[in-house]
């Protein structure tokens, strides 16, 4: 019969054995978990980081843009209503002279 210290040696030794197995087929899971989730995304047609970014950016620009039209409207109607309260200096007409 085999000594316990045997028989312990080699349930240790199976279980380092399955262990690694183990560990194998979590990284096989992983790997195939992982391209399908990129197959899904990619049928969803979502966009990635750097396409997000760039129009993340082009929006802040455009409101940037948007800002600073508003602002000089503002000045040209505050300019607009300052010069309608003041008296306007018309000139007189021209006169034609026939002949």
């Amino acid at each position: 019969m085999a000594s316990p210290n045997r028989m312990l040696n080699d349930a240790a030794r199976l279980a380092e054995g399955a262990f690694g197995t183990l560990a194998g087929v979590r990284r096989e899971f992983e790997a195939l978990a992982r391209q399908q989730v990129e197959r899904l995304m990619g049928r969803m047609e979502l966009v990635t980081r750097d396409e997000f970014d760039a129009v993340r950016e082009m929006a802040a620009n455009a409101r940037a843009e948007n800002e600073a039209l508003a602002a000089r409207l503002d000045a040209l109607e505050a300019e607009l209503k300052t010069a309608k309260k003041s008296p306007s200096r018309k000139k007189p007409a021209a006169t034609h002279k026939a002949g």
